[in-house]
Protein backbone atom coordinates (compact mmCIF):
# COMPACT_ATOMS: atom_id res chain seq x y z
CA UNK A 1 0.00 0.00 0.00
CA UNK A 2 1.01 3.52 -0.34
CA UNK A 3 1.10 3.70 3.29
CA UNK A 4 3.49 1.38 3.44
CA UNK A 5 5.84 2.71 1.04
CA UNK A 6 6.08 6.04 2.34
CA UNK A 7 6.23 4.51 6.18
CA UNK A 8 9.58 2.26 4.73
CA UNK A 9 11.02 4.61 2.95
CA UNK A 10 10.73 7.53 5.02
CA UNK A 11 11.41 11.26 4.67
CA UNK A 12 15.01 10.91 3.56
CA UNK A 13 14.49 7.83 1.45
CA UNK A 14 11.26 9.55 -0.23
CA UNK A 15 13.78 12.23 -1.32
CA UNK A 16 16.56 10.72 -2.52
CA UNK A 17 13.73 8.82 -4.52
CA UNK A 18 12.94 11.30 -6.28
CA UNK A 19 15.80 13.10 -6.62
CA UNK A 20 17.00 9.92 -8.25
CA UNK A 21 13.94 9.73 -10.70
CA UNK A 22 14.22 13.73 -11.53
CA UNK A 23 17.96 12.88 -12.16
CA UNK A 24 17.02 9.86 -14.22
CA UNK A 25 14.69 11.25 -16.55
CA UNK A 26 17.05 14.44 -17.55
CA UNK A 27 19.82 11.98 -17.99
CA UNK A 28 17.21 10.26 -20.44
CA UNK A 29 16.15 13.59 -21.99
CA UNK A 30 19.67 14.58 -22.26
CA UNK A 31 20.66 11.63 -23.83
CA UNK A 32 17.58 11.80 -26.48
CA UNK A 33 17.67 15.37 -27.44
CA UNK A 34 19.51 15.00 -30.50
CA UNK A 35 17.40 12.19 -31.99
CA UNK A 36 13.63 13.55 -30.47
CA UNK A 37 12.12 16.71 -29.58
CA UNK A 38 11.82 16.95 -25.98
CA UNK A 39 8.20 18.65 -25.12
CA UNK A 40 7.65 20.80 -21.62
CA UNK A 41 11.35 21.65 -20.81
CA UNK A 42 12.15 24.77 -18.60
CA UNK A 43 14.00 27.77 -18.89
CA UNK A 44 17.60 26.20 -18.36
CA UNK A 45 16.08 23.06 -20.66
CA UNK A 46 15.45 20.61 -17.28
CA UNK A 47 12.44 18.51 -17.37
CA UNK A 48 10.93 17.26 -13.92
CA UNK A 49 10.23 13.52 -12.98
CA UNK A 50 9.26 12.64 -16.63
CA UNK A 51 10.51 13.21 -20.09
CA UNK A 52 8.31 13.58 -23.02
CA UNK A 53 9.71 12.85 -26.42
CA UNK A 54 7.40 13.88 -29.67
CA UNK A 55 7.08 11.66 -32.18
CA UNK A 56 4.73 13.70 -34.54
CA UNK A 57 8.04 14.85 -36.85
CA UNK A 58 9.00 11.16 -37.64
CA UNK A 59 5.59 10.33 -38.36
CA UNK A 60 4.71 13.74 -40.83
CA UNK A 61 8.03 12.88 -42.44
CA UNK A 62 7.87 8.25 -42.97
CA UNK A 63 4.16 7.98 -41.40
CA UNK A 64 6.26 5.62 -38.94
CA UNK A 65 3.94 6.48 -35.79
CA UNK A 66 4.12 6.05 -31.99
CA UNK A 67 2.32 2.88 -32.04
CA UNK A 68 5.11 1.52 -34.38
CA UNK A 69 8.02 2.31 -32.17
CA UNK A 70 6.70 0.85 -29.36
CA UNK A 71 5.82 -1.93 -30.76
CA UNK A 72 9.96 -1.88 -32.07
CA UNK A 73 10.99 -1.47 -28.60
CA UNK A 74 9.64 -4.96 -27.42
CA UNK A 75 11.71 -6.24 -30.06
CA UNK A 76 15.13 -4.41 -28.06
CA UNK A 77 13.29 -5.75 -24.93
CA UNK A 78 11.40 -2.91 -23.44
CA UNK A 79 7.80 -2.38 -22.73
CA UNK A 80 6.70 0.93 -24.08
CA UNK A 81 6.30 4.30 -21.84
CA UNK A 82 3.31 5.97 -21.36
CA UNK A 83 2.25 7.06 -25.28
CA UNK A 84 0.44 10.14 -26.49
CA UNK A 85 -0.64 11.27 -22.59
CA UNK A 86 -0.93 14.30 -22.48
CA UNK A 87 -0.04 15.49 -26.31
CA UNK A 88 -1.48 12.63 -28.99
CA UNK A 89 1.79 11.19 -30.82
CA UNK A 90 4.56 11.40 -27.94
CA UNK A 91 5.74 8.82 -25.59
CA UNK A 92 6.31 9.83 -21.56
CA UNK A 93 9.42 8.47 -20.09
CA UNK A 94 8.92 7.90 -16.40
CA UNK A 95 12.26 6.37 -15.17
CA UNK A 96 11.86 5.44 -11.30
CA UNK A 97 14.46 5.17 -8.65
CA UNK A 98 14.49 1.58 -9.58
CA UNK A 99 16.14 2.06 -12.61
CA UNK A 100 20.17 1.67 -12.83
CA UNK A 101 22.46 3.60 -15.48
CA UNK A 102 23.03 0.57 -17.69
CA UNK A 103 19.41 0.33 -17.81
CA UNK A 104 18.82 3.84 -18.63
CA UNK A 105 21.38 3.26 -21.14
CA UNK A 106 20.27 0.19 -23.01
CA UNK A 107 16.90 2.09 -23.42
CA UNK A 108 18.00 5.27 -24.63
CA UNK A 109 20.57 2.96 -27.07
CA UNK A 110 17.31 1.41 -28.18
CA UNK A 111 15.45 4.63 -28.89
CA UNK A 112 18.80 6.25 -30.56
CA UNK A 113 18.44 2.63 -33.00
CA UNK A 114 15.24 3.32 -33.76
CA UNK A 115 15.46 6.36 -34.61
CA UNK A 116 17.95 5.68 -37.25
CA UNK A 117 15.53 3.22 -38.56
CA UNK A 118 13.14 5.98 -39.45
CA UNK A 119 15.67 7.97 -40.20
CA UNK A 120 16.46 5.13 -43.07
CA UNK A 121 13.17 4.96 -44.04
CA UNK A 122 12.82 8.77 -44.38
CA UNK A 123 15.96 8.28 -47.01
CA UNK A 124 14.61 5.42 -49.14
CA UNK A 125 16.54 3.15 -47.86
CA UNK A 126 14.10 1.64 -45.95
CA UNK A 127 10.86 0.24 -47.64
CA UNK A 128 8.23 2.56 -46.40
CA UNK A 129 5.60 -0.45 -45.50
CA UNK A 130 7.74 -3.40 -45.22
CA UNK A 131 10.09 -2.55 -42.61
CA UNK A 132 10.86 -3.36 -39.29
CA UNK A 133 8.97 -0.34 -37.50
CA UNK A 134 5.92 -1.42 -39.42
CA UNK A 135 6.08 -5.25 -38.47
CA UNK A 136 7.16 -4.75 -34.94
CA UNK A 137 7.17 -6.77 -32.73
CA UNK A 138 8.93 -9.68 -34.26
CA UNK A 139 7.85 -12.66 -32.47
CA UNK A 140 9.86 -15.97 -31.87
CA UNK A 141 7.87 -17.99 -34.11
CA UNK A 142 7.81 -15.54 -36.97
CA UNK A 143 12.19 -14.86 -36.83
CA UNK A 144 12.30 -19.32 -36.82
CA UNK A 145 9.78 -19.85 -39.92
CA UNK A 146 11.18 -21.40 -42.50
CA UNK A 147 10.45 -18.79 -44.84
CA UNK A 148 11.09 -14.95 -44.70
CA UNK A 149 8.86 -12.34 -46.80
CA UNK A 150 10.28 -8.91 -45.60
CA UNK A 151 13.01 -6.71 -47.33
CA UNK A 152 15.13 -6.68 -44.37
CA UNK A 153 16.95 -9.90 -42.23
CA UNK A 154 15.84 -11.65 -39.69
CA UNK A 155 19.09 -10.08 -37.94
CA UNK A 156 17.44 -6.39 -38.19
CA UNK A 157 14.26 -7.93 -37.18
CA UNK A 158 15.16 -9.52 -33.81
CA UNK A 159 19.32 -8.42 -32.90
CA UNK A 160 19.17 -4.92 -33.87
CA UNK A 161 21.71 -4.08 -31.02
CA UNK A 162 24.82 -6.78 -30.05
CA UNK A 163 23.17 -7.07 -26.27
CA UNK A 164 20.12 -8.62 -27.59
Amino acid sequence: SPWAYIRLMGAQGLLEATQVAILSANYIAYALNDHYPVLYSGANGLVAHECIIDVRPITAETGISVDDIAKRLIDYGFHAPTMSFPVAGTMMIEPTEAEGKEELDRFCEALIAIRAEADAIARGEADAEDNVLVNAPHTVAEITADEWHHAYSREQAAYPLPYL
